[in-house]
């Protein structure tokens, strides 16, 4: 017999194929992609009241963005054997009642409540960005497109409001900025209860565990790979420095404030109209090279004239919202299936993240060495210019299983209508 391999999952056991089943699973993804982000989002608003409160240097509060990031990196590659041992659904499952408990231990007021929770919500959140591309691949293998760019928008649409709401929930509730962060726990609770029909669909692989190593060898995966931690580094240096470097040129901190939501506002929208591109397109080559320029005009506009920083951040917004989601539809899109799926996600999802941890540090260095914002701008033209390299080989093929079997042709992109939840 060949070697074994693990893989990510185990045959799908018989599911329901009832409209109910179909939408309560489609419902469940949904509210799974809200909790992804709001509890990192909220945080950047609220870092100076945090600092001020617990007494924290700088650098320990730039922790609490990083941490998560970090913690995305080092669990990410675990996720496909944790998977094939529990089963997709139960592991999720575990991962959102980790997630709840870390938002519960970071609402304690405490230091080390603060950053104990913050990891544990990082780890969470990491087992569910890596399962939604392989789950969404196995249950709706013709509907990719449309359901990535669903989960993507829900996903940045709760990241923005999050950021948005953080400062006016700490003015006004009782226990501020914990509350503020803390109020969160509602939404992961809902997707626990949510998420627990999708157990009876679950079973562990212990009868069949092979191994499905990570495709470390294929070219395409590296682009990938690159391409998701080239647009993640954009996003995180984006969130974490454009206040900063808007105030610099001469925009208050409120107005720098509003032009950082409308970023995200519009990368959201951008984010609906990928599945439209996508099915025109035979690949998604030109989709992924056009969404890259788009990126790099942008940080080219900032480094030329910064003054015009409402168009930039349109600008910024309109590229980062499709790279986001030809991201993460590229970790379905370019699998053979939900094994490959899963072993491409925690792949790029591992590298990506450390890549994207660096990125505002990087940036934050460069701007305190050379005492101006020229020198990071250029190094995001640079990275941006790269993400256009990658974005021409990792939007078309098929990365091959470990057994070196792949399909010839790549899995179609989205099809030209929306599925109702019980098609």
């Amino acid at each position: 017999m060949s070697k074994e391999r693990f893989i990510l999952f185990s045959p799908p056991p018989k599911r329901s194929t009832g409209r109910s089943h179909r939408a309560l699973l489609v419902w469940g993804l949904l509210v799974v992609a809200a909790n992804l982000r709001p509890s990192l989002t909220g945080v950047g608003p609220l870092l100076d009241r945090v600092q001020a409160e617990l007494e924290l240097a700088p650098a320990v509060a730039g922790l609490l963005s990083t941490l998560p990031l970090l913690a995305f990196a080092v669990m990410s590659p675990v996720v496909p054997r944790l998977a094939a041992q529990w089963g997709p659904e139960r592991l999720l499952w575990a991962a959102l009642v980790v997630l709840t408990l870390g938002i519960a231990v970071r609402w304690a007021p405490a230091a080390i409540g603060l950053f104990s929770g913050t990891v544990l919500i990082g780890a969470g959140i990491a087992v569910g960005n890596v399962l939604l591309p392989s789950l969404i691949k196995r249950d709706f293998p013709t509907r990719v497109g449309l359901l990535t760019s669903a989960y993507a928008t829900v996903m940045g649409a709760v990241a923005a409001v999050a950021s948005g709401v953080a400062v006016p929930i700490s003015q006004v509730a009782p226990g501020g900025w914990h509350t503020a962060l803390g109020c969160w726990i509602v939404l992961a609770l809902v997707a626990v209860v949510l998420w627990l029909p999708q157990l009876r669909t679950s079973r562990p692989a212990s009868e069949a565990i092979r191994r499905h190593r990570l495709p470390w060898g294929s070219a395409l995966a590296w682009a990938v790979t690159a391409f998701m931690g080239l647009q993640s580094l954009g996003f995180y240096v984006v969130v974490t420095w454009l206040p900063q470097v808007l105030q610099d040129s001469g925009v208050s901190a409120a107005a720098a404030g509003w032009l950082l939501f409308l970023f995200q506002a519009v990368a959201v929208l951008t984010s609906l109209a990928v599945p439209a591109a996508l099915r025109w397109a035979r690949d998604q080559r030109a989709v992924a090279t056009v969404s890259s320029v788009v990126l790099l005009a942008g940080y080219l506009g900032l480094l030329a004239a910064p003054q015009w920083a409402l168009l930039w951040s349109v600008v910024l917004g309109l590229g980062g919202g499709a790279c986001l989601v030809l991201a993460l539809a590229f970790l379905s899109l370019r699998a053979q299936d939900a094994t490959v799926a899963g072993a491409l996600s925690a792949m790029a999802q591992s590298i990506g993240y450390l890549l994207a941890a660096a990125g505002p540090v990087i940036f934050g260095l460069l701007h305190t060495v050379g005492s101006g914002w020229q020198a990071p701008i250029i190094l995001m033209c640079v990275a941006a210019a790269g993400q256009v390299i990658v974005a021409m080989v990792a939007g078309r093929g098929t990365v091959a299983s470990s057994d070196g079997q792949a399909p010839e042709r790549a899995p179609s992109p989205a099809p030209d209508r929306a599925p109702s939840p019980g098609q």
